[in-house]
């Protein structure tokens, strides 16, 4: 639990149809494996206490007698783990018989959910035997003592304040209005659903859609636990599809056709924090005295989970660790992993860029662009997308000026590749050497040509961008910015240099996702010239090419100054997107990075990233317009709303003491 991590499980006993004796003791066993392996919650089946597939025997009194003496005995073997578990199972109320989840932790009944919406259709007959459960909880009695029942309970962990757990029961979650919407907006942040759901040919795919959705829909984590194998072959199938997803992302899923008990580590700050950032998510009060909901609050303890063998940890994908988290971590969350999906999510951010550049053209009515073209990624980015909005408005791409403007840092390497992508894509290009001009600007100003210091940098940036700005004024169009999110996060920009520009195409494109949006364009091209060029382009060290090459080679590497772009675009999506703390993104960092970078690196340029993100916030305060093409963006007038002179010291003390 520690760092807003729970870990969760969904299982499937193999039980025997009317034997609680046997199915309870694969519980118990199940419930210890659970332990052991640092679970907090468990999600059983529906009806696995008894198995669902009972039928007629629901009316048979030693059935329901040895239900619940199997639950006592569940309960008592709880009694030292410390587990929230959700089993399913019939429950005799004044004489009616409800089909019902117990909620139990650590010795104790905390309560009884029933199931609301009961199919009897097709091959289901609940109706024959249950009764629809209440929706206001009531007290039962069970074992001298009293326990709420009824849909509308909450469970709340004391000491864990983002973590409320509420339940439903199988063909709920099918219904038009589940009582998950209910629960949701009274505060629960984890649906557990203990599930009966048979196999028929496709009914996979729709329950994965169906699950993942509703946990997006909802902002919640979601934990399915589905009947398996064990269950009456008499008419029906049941493959133990068990899921667990968060905020429409499944963590894990099982086999089907297999029982399996499957866990993931459910990220409740991340869920805390897009409630409190959608402002559309209504706070849980009234929805909770409207529907008479009851708070039943429990404890868990805060010690952080851990494998406990390399046997389980091997089960689990992971390397044994006290640290890792059980879910994957991606190291490119801004990049999707897989190719199909990363095609498309390219595809659509060159078009929201390009839409976002042919709309500013319409409305200032340039027909004219000016790009300075380096023969840099960014740059080359800026061009491809500037292509688009011309193709788009039907322009002659003659009216594109690439401007290319050599000085003490350029290399013959960027320099050919800028000149020969401008002709490949039919731009007009244009040298203009600035060298005699920055030369003269020194000689105005008294700098030594040979004190390569950041005024020698900037000066050139400044120069570039004033000549860019006077081309534009002579032609009647738009400067095109090149700079990413990325360098702007960092303030890896010389400002009113390459900071400034009319129009930002790739302000809110990480450095991570440049890369795969100019290869997708290489690959979609169909051009082999202009292809190979992107694909040098792609080959060459990022740099702003400022200081003179070594030998004819880039001599000023930018990640050898600021550290791996990977690594900055990790800690920006978690620090924009979700507001984690610098331990939360550390430890996640480490796992994720695990063989590529090693823990002092990974600190190391953390600190670097703070230190600039909070001090060059004011070039980020006054950036130029620009489309946002993801969750995360640093425009002043969106997404980031941040003050120039934000003290950065709470944060730098927290990552000083890891180390």
């Amino acid at each position: 639990m520690k760092d807003g991590f729970i870990r969760a499980a969904a299982v499937t006993p193999k039980v025997k149809v009317a034997d609680p004796e046997y199915n309870a003791q694969q519980i118990i066993e199940l419930i210890n494996q659970g332990a052991s392996r640092g679970v907090k919650l468990m999600v059983f089946p529906e009806l696995c206490l008894t198995a669902y597939t009972c039928s007629d025997l629901f009316f048979q009194t030693s059935l329901l007698a040895k239900a619940r003496e199997q639950l006592s005995r569940i309960i008592k073997a709880s009694r030292d783990k410390d587990i929230l578990a959700f089993i399913g199972m019939p429950w005799e109320r004044d004489g009616k018989l409800y089909n019902a989840a117990a909620a139990i932790h650590r010795g104790k009944l905390l309560g009884i959910i029933p199931k609301k919406n009961l199919p009897n259709y097709s091959e289901f007959y609940e109706a024959r035997h249950f009764c629809p459960g209440n929706e206001r909880p009531v007290f039962v009695s069970w074992e001298g003592g009293q326990v709420p029942m009824g849909m509308n309970l909450l469970f709340r962990c004391s000491n864990l304040r983002n973590l409320t757990i509420a339940a439903e029961i199988c063909e709920d979650v099918w219904v038009p209005c589940p009582p998950s919407i209910r629960h949701s907006l009274a505060g629960a942040t984890v649906i557990v659903n203990c599930s009966a759901s048979d196999e028929t040919t496709g009914k996979d795919m729709y329950r994965h859609e169906l699950i993942c959705s509703q946990s997006a829909r909802l902002v919640c984590g979601y934990v399915y636990a589905n009947a398996g194998e064990g269950e009456s072959t008499q008419d029906l199938v049941f493959g133990g599809q068990n899921i667990i997803a968060e905020n429409g992302t499944c963590l894990v899923e099982s086999r089907r056709f297999t029982n399996e008990s499957i866990c993931a580590d459910l990220d409740m700050e991340r869920l805390d924090s897009e409630r409190r950032r959608m402002s559309t998510f209504p706070a849980p009060e009234e929805a909770r005295r409207e529907g008479g909901y009851m708070i039943v609050d429990f404890e868990l303890s805060l010690d952080s989970a851990v494998n406990t063998n390399a046997q389980t940890a091997q089960a689990d994908g992971l390397k044994e660790s006290a640290r890792d988290v059980l879910r994957f971590i991606d190291p490119a969350p801004f990049v999707p992993g897989d190719e199909r999906q990363r095609s498309r999510r390219c595809e659509e951010i060159l078009s929201i860029q390009a839409m976002g550049l042919k709309k500013r053209l319409e409305h200032t009515g340039s027909q004219h662009a000016v790009v300075g073209l380096s023969g840099g990624l960014d740059s080359t980015l800026a061009l491809l997308v500037t292509v688009r909005a011309f193709d788009a408005l039907k322009l002659p791409r003659t009216n594109i000026h690439c401007i290319t403007m050599p000085c003490f840092g350029t290399t013959d390497r960027t320099y050919n590749n800028a000149c020969a992508m401008a002709a490949k894509v039919g731009a007009e290009l244009r040298e203009i050497n600035i060298r005699q001009a920055v030369s003269q600007h020194f000689t105005d100003i008294g700098q030594d040509m040979d004190n390569h210091d950041v005024a020698y940098e900037n000066s050139q940036a400044r120069e570039r961008t004033q000549v860019l700005m006077d081309i534009a004024n002579q032609v009647g169009g738009l400067v095109i910015g090149t700079g990413d999110m990325s360098e702007l996060a960092l303030g890896w920009a010389t400002y009113n240099g390459d900071h400034m520009s009319m129009y930002g195409v790739n302000a809110s494109v990480p450095k991570t996702l440049v890369r795969h949006l100019v290869r997708y364009y290489a690959d979609t091209c169909r051009e082999k010239e202009l292809a190979d060029v992107l694909l040098d382009v792609l080959d060459t060290p990022v740099s702003p090419e400022l200081l003179p090459p070594e030998d004819g080679k880039i001599s000023q590497k930018t990640e050898d100054l600021v550290g791996p772009y990977e690594l900055h675009d990790f800690y920006l999506y978690y620090i924009l997107r979700y507001g984690y703390a610098p331990s939360k993104i550390y430890r996640m960092a480490v796992q994720a990075f695990r063989g590529q970078y090693d823990n002092g690196v990974i600190l190391k340029w953390m600190k670097v990233f703070y230190r600039r993100f909070f001090s060059q916030q004011f070039k980020r305060s006054c950036l130029p317009d620009g489309p946002k093409v993801g969750s995360v963006a640093v425009s002043p007038r969106g997404d980031l709303r941040m003050p120039s002179d934000a003290c950065s010291r709470l944060w730098l003390e927290e990552l000083e003491k890891l180390g």
